[in-house]
């Protein structure tokens, strides 16, 4: 709220960006004592300010989002509907629940992660019927392989649509559309207003108050009574005021003595950057060959126009002496508007299909772990996979500290990380290494793992010994692949940078996804390796939020029969931290929740 605009940050209306000038940055360094806001020590302050300008520059109350019992709820752009449920990630959400005054919540953290497109194309078959898919048939042919076949309508189309009028000002856009609607009004034609935000609504809603022109305004604030107004839109004298909600497959019935006085007018009052939405606001008039008229109000003031340069066009009303009072009502106007959307809608496409590109890196990983943590849940004996990972460990492990001549091998790395991570510490020691090859080594831990995981299984019953496994295979691979969306989603935040220095970021992203994805498959193998050797079982055995249901527990009573499934029971709550319950004296992350 210090900053102001242009002196202390820019904002790019295209990219809807906003940066700080050198201003900007010794204000920020001033107010919050640091020397250097680029500092590395001052990351996470630069990215929060970033976030706040976003917030407060980019992001409007009623456009990108409503203040609904004190909680931020985005608004689809497209659809103009609530989307409850749904936070903005990366600090986004809390920058704008501070500049509102409302509770600040946690930050989510992304438990799973999946583009639309790939979502789509796990379905076998695919297919779909839209009136507004031919302006999109590029993108449906390159993501999905599907063709738009355009279908005839059932009656010729008696709409009269109508060339844009375009004003200079937004205010004397207002002000025509407000007169229009009242002379329609007057003569009894039902008129609906599409309006691409929730605040133009309130807008267009205030100036029909003046004009005392009883009307209904249908928008994310009140969707409940969506059905009862949209009834009742085509009756005689019905003003509809609705966001991009309402433009969506509602048929709207002309009511008696309609079609006289010319059917639905349909009164646009902006051109929204995809012509799909434009379409549909139009296709809700002259429906089965009813007549309709339908008519764009513009001005050179809108954000599809700013965007797109309407500099030169304003210059030009200007010379002509053209005020608010006189629309510009030309084709050229409208071709131009539309070759602006076209670009829009081809940006909007490329950033699709490179979201998709960078998904697909990640769609190859997704599959091989979900296929992996199925078959943990599907299948009854893990042991072949758990001594599998041990193995692995161990190789790993050998193959690091005997590298080069047999006297610079670090046998006592070797022995530690047996004794913190697999064995009892005196186990083994490095005497026993001594003299020894490389294969020797390992035969030899492998050896004395397998004498204690047999021990193991023993002591706790081959049918809680499964359990187990599934236990710690199930958390090792959710963890770490939480934590390594995260780090793809980091990677991918800085990778266009890669571009400076001549490199594809597309390309640097595939061969670092694939590196960081090779080391947190070895650190889920280090992890089981550890758990599975390590950890401690007592009866509180379960496998938690992963896969809620029954766990196994074995029968008290010894007489050695099957095992009976008993419902979970959600053991005291203790913090890894805390002292543990069972009076030793260790933290409990060191005691009894070692495998937890």
């Amino acid at each position: 709220r210090m900053l102001s605009a242009e002196t202390d940050y820019t904002y790019e209306e295209s990219t809807k960006g906003v940066t700080l000038t050198d201003a900007g940055v010794e204000k920020a360094e001033k107010a919050f004592g640091i020397d250097n806001l680029f500092d590395l020590t001052h990351v996470r302050l630069n990215h929060a300010i970033n976030q706040s300008l976003k917030a407060h520059v980019s992001m409007h109350n009623d456009v990108d989002y409503v203040v609904q019992e004190g909680e931020i709820i985005i608004v689809d752009g497209f659809t103009g509907r609530l989307m409850k449920g749904r936070r903005y990630s990366d600090g986004l959400h809390q920058a704008i629940e501070a500049k509102e005054g409302v509770e600040i919540q946690n930050e989510s953290m992304t438990m799973a992660t999946i583009t639309f497109q790939n979502y789509f194309r796990m379905y076998q078959k695919l297919s779909g019927m839209t009136g507004t898919a031919k302006t999109e048939e590029e993108e449906f042919r390159n993501i999905y392989n599907m063709n738009v076949v355009a279908i005839p309508t059932n009656k010729p189309i008696a709409r009269d649509d109508r060339p844009d009028l375009i004003f200079a000002s937004m205010e004397g856009k207002y002000k025509a559309v407000a007169a229009d609607i009242a002379e329609r009004h007057k003569a009894g034609q039902p008129v609906l207003v599409g309006t691409v935000a929730i605040e133009t609504s309130e807008i267009i809603s205030n100036l029909l108050n003046k004009y005392k022109i009883p009307h209904n305004v249908l928008n994310a604030k009140n969707h409940e009574r969506e059905a009862e107004i949209i009834a009742n839109a085509g009756t005689q004298g019905a003003v509809t005021i609705a966001t991009n909600m309402a433009g969506r497959g509602t048929d709207i019935k002309p009511g008696e003595g309609v079609m006289e006085l010319g059917g639905l007018a349909v009164i646009g009052t902006e051109r929204h950057e995809s012509r799909r939405i434009d379409n549909q606001l139009r296709g809700r008039s002259g429906r089965q060959g009813n007549p309709g008229i339908t008519q764009f109000y513009l001005s050179l003031e809108d954000e599809l126009m700013r965007r797109f340069g309407s500099d030169n066009m304003k210059n030009m009303m200007m010379k002509l002496g053209m005020d608010d009072s006189q629309p510009l009502q030309s084709k050229v106007v409208s071709r131009a508007v539309e070759s602006a959307q076209k670009r829009v809608e081809g940006n909007n496409f490329d950033a699709r299909k490179r979201l998709l590109q960078y998904d697909d890196v990640l769609r190859q990983q997704r599959e091989i772990i979900y296929k992996e943590r199925y078959d943990v849940l599907e299948t009854d004996n893990m042991r072949v996979l758990v001594e599998s990972m041990i193995q692995e460990t161990i190789d790993n492990v050998v193959a690091l500290y005997t590298q080069g001549e047999q006297r610079d091998w670090n046998l006592k790395a070797i022995d530690d990380f047996v004794a913190a991570n697999l064995l009892d510490e005196g186990d083994l020691k490095v005497e026993d290494f001594q003299g020894k090859s490389a294969e020797e080594i390992n035969q030899l831990i492998s050896n004395a793992v397998q004498v204690r995981y047999d021990e193991k299984e023993e002591h706790l019953t081959p049918e809680r010994m499964r359990e187990f496994e599934k236990v710690i295979l199930l958390r090792s691979i959710d963890t770490k692949w939480i934590d390594h969306i995260d780090a793809m989603d980091q990677l991918r935040q800085g990778i266009h940078l890669r571009a400076y220095g001549q490199n594809d970021p597309l390309r640097e992203y595939q061969q670092e996804g694939f590196a960081m994805f090779e080391d947190m498959v070895a650190s889920i193998r280090e992890d089981v390796a550890k758990y599975a050797m390590k950890a401690e079982i007592h009866n509180n055995l379960e496998r938690e939020e992963v896969a809620k249901g029954q766990a196994v527990n074995p029968k008290e009573d010894g007489g050695g029969s099957a095992p009976k499934k008993q419902p979970v029971r959600k053991a005291e709550n203790v913090g890894r931290n805390d002292l543990c319950p069972c009076g030793s004296g260790k933290k409990f992350k060191n005691c009894h929740g070692a495998g937890q």
